[in-house]
């Protein structure tokens, strides 16, 4: 005896179940993408504050040298009796700032290099690891309805909002077809003595009075209606993250031009001025301490401006969702 039987699946029921499953791994996909433009935001962050750090730490070994010039200059004035020793002692003792400023780069430099190996999951000891890189910027911006209309094709997030309606639009379709009833056909054979050979055929349905599957088929008509409303809400913040974005690294542009035009060269001339009066007598003690002061300011306030336009550039690569300024 032998008998076969099939279940005959209506309203297409296995192609959409493999329209979900494959609409399903779409959406996936998309949800990792997101994750790796989040782990490479990061791991950019992580180095251009390596990046910014080792800046400082050379403009702290810079200054530290300029001012052990100075005092080599004033030794041998006050040997030679220009200056008087408190004003010597003064000097010696504002050498305390500049060292400083050089164990504090030294040690976040290490910090940073720490938190960028942790990122790269890399084993090299810090002494040996090194980075090296543009630290500046470019006042040349994209047009910004350009980056908008980038974000709206590339962010992986926004494709995922978008798939996750047609992944909701199948389920309901598949929601629709698992109310219908599926008949079951059958067919058999065998040899019962004194019969010498027999066959037959059946058909059977459940009988699905009180089920249509009628909540799943409300629960996913209410899914596609959220995920429409989710894809919305996602847009809207897509441009406001790329327009706070575009916006940080415009203002840092406008910050960073006139340092680089001006004030970087008119503080390292006063500073040069002033100390060349001082030491032949034509500016004060303080008036030197002041200008010294004022050049560290500008100098560091420099480097510290490229590391905020740096990190709001990778601020708006993130918010597009692909590298826009390099």
């Amino acid at each position: 005896m032998a008998s076969i039987s099939y279940l005959h699946e209506r309203q297409h029921k296995r192609e959409l179940r493999l329209e979900s499953a494959q609409e399903a791994t779409k959406v996936a996909v998309s949800g990792q993408s997101d994750l790796e433009r989040t782990l490479i935001f990061d791991l950019r962050m992580a180095f251009v504050q390596t990046l910014q750090e080792k800046a400082v730490l050379d403009l702290a070994k810079e200054n530290l040298s300029y001012y052990d010039h100075v005092l080599d200059v004033n030794r041998e004035r006050y040997k030679l009796g220009a200056i008087a020793q408190v004003d010597l002692d003064r000097l010696e003792l504002q050498r305390v700032q500049y060292e400083s400023d050089l164990q504090t780069a030294e040690v976040n430099l290490r910090t940073a290099k720490i938190q960028l190996l942790a990122l790269l999951n890399e084993r090299t000891p810090v002494e040996q690891f090194d980075i090296t890189g543009p630290f500046d910027f470019s006042a040349q911006l994209p047009v910004l309805d350009d980056v908008r209309q980038m974000a709206l094709d590339m962010r992986p997030d926004l494709k995922a909002a978008l798939q996750s309606i047609d992944l909701a639009k199948t389920n309901h379709r598949l929601a629709v077809a698992n109310g219908s009833t599926d008949p079951t056909f059958g067919f058999d054979v065998g040899r019962n003595p004194p019969i010498d050979a027999y066959f037959g055929f059946s058909v059977s349905f459940p009988l699905r009075i009180f089920d249509r599957n009628q909540g799943e088929k409300l629960r996913t008509q209410l899914d596609v209606d959220r995920n429409g409303k989710l894809v919305e809400a996602m847009r809207a913040l897509v441009f406001s993250d790329v327009d706070s974005a575009y916006a940080t690294v415009k203002g840092a542009v406008v910050l960073l031009q006139p340092y680089k035009d001006r004030y970087l060269q008119q503080a390292a001339r006063v500073r040069d001025t002033i100390a060349f009066s001082y030491q032949h007598g034509a500016a004060s003690l303080l008036d030197f301490l002041n200008a010294q002061a004022d050049y560290r300011s500008v100098q560091v306030n420099y480097v510290n401006l490229i590391g905020s336009y740096l990190n709001a550039t990778n601020q708006l690569n993130l918010a597009v969702g692909r590298e826009v300024i390099p």
